[in-house]
C-alpha cells in the first residue's frame, strides 16, 4: 500500500482529490445561480439606492439650487451662451429680490407647460443640467425696477424714481423708454445686453410677477475658464455713486 505518511506538520490529502473537484465553500458562494435570494436582495438594494437619489436630487432642485443653462446673448458681458449658472431658492423665501441681483424667472403665461407629469420631469431633468431649458419658460435678467418704482430709459441710461442708475455692468445703447410705474408685487428686468434682450422694454414679456420667480443665480459653474462666484456681487441702489445730474426733463 502506498500514500503519504501522516504528520503532524504536514495534512495527508487524497490523490484523488485535486483543485478542480474538491469542494471550496467560497467558491459555491461565488458561483452565479446558486443564492437567488441574495442576488435579488442586491437589485432589491441598488434600486432602493437610485430612489434615495433621485427623491434628494428633487428635494435639492425645488427647495435649494437648480442648475441652468444660458441660451441665448441677452445677458453678454455678463454671461454668455452655454455658461452653466446655479440658481439658489433659499434667499426669496426670506425676503424679496433686490436691485442689480441676476435671477431666472418663469414667463408670465407660460406655467401650463409646467404642469402634469410630463412638465414637471422636463422641468426636475433640466434642474439636474441633463436637459436644456426651453429659452421660451425659463428667463434670467437683472433687476432694475423694484415694486412701487418708476422706470424710464433715455438715451441708453436708465432712471429709477428720477435718478440715474450707474450700470458697469451693461452694453452701451442710445434708445428710450418711457416711464413705467412698476406694479406691487412686480419686478421690472432687463439684460444687460441691452440692444438683444427681450425683457421689461417690450409687451411682450412686461413686469415679472414675484410669484414667478425662481431663484437668484450666484454661480457661474461651466465653463471652467469663466467659473466664479463674483456673479453674486451687489450692485449700487438708487441714490448712491449717481451721476451728477437727474433725470432730464423732456
Amino acid at each position: 500500500m502506498t500514500g503519504q505518511i501522516p504528520s503532524a506538520h504536514r495534512p495527508v490529502r487524497p490523490p484523488d482529490l485535486d483543485a478542480s473537484t474538491r469542494h471550496d465553500p467560497r467558491a459555491a458562494a461565488e458561483a452565479p445561480g446558486r443564492h437567488p435570494r441574495r442576488s435579488i436582495a442586491g437589485v432589491v438594494e441598488m434600486c432602493g439606492l437610485v430612489v434615495v437619489a433621485l427623491l434628494l436630487a428633487f428635494v435639492i432642485k425645488t427647495f435649494l439650487v437648480q442648475a441652468f443653462y444660458i441660451p441665448s446673448g441677452s445677458m453678454i458681458p455678463s454671461l454668455q451662451i452655454g455658461d452653466r449658472v446655479l440658481v439658489e431658492k433659499l434667499s426669496y423665501r426670506m425676503r424679496e429680490p433686490e436691485r442689480g441681483e441676476i435671477i431666472v424667472f418663469q414667463r408670465p403665461g407660460s406655467e401650463a407647460a409646467r404642469a402634469g407629469v410630463r412638465g414637471q420631469l422636463r422641468s426636475f431633468l433640466e434642474g439636474l443640467g441633463l436637459a436644456q431649458p426651453d429659452a421660451d419658460i425659463d428667463l434670467i435678467k437683472r433687476v432694475i425696477g423694484l415694486p412701487g418704482e418708476t422706470v424710464r430709459v433715455r438715451k441708453g441710461v436708465v432712471f429709477v424714481d428720477g435718478k440715474p442708475l450707474p450700470e458697469e455692468y451693461a452694453q452701451p445703447e442710445t434708445r428710450s423708454f418711457p416711464r413705467t410705474k412698476v406694479p406691487a408685487g412686480e419686478l421690472f428686468m432687463m439684460g444687460d445686453n441691452r440692444m438683444n434682450s427681450q425683457d421689461s422694454r417690450f409687451p411682450e414679456l412686461g413686469t415679472i410677477p414675484l410669484r414667478n420667480v425662481v431663484g437668484r443665480s450666484f454661480v457661474i459653474l461651466w465653463p471652467l475658464g469663466r467659473a466664479t462666484t463674483d456673479m453674486d456681487r451687489d450692485y449700487p441702489g438708487v441714490g448712491e455713486r449717481q451721476v451728477s445730474r437727474d433725470e432730464p426733463r423732456d
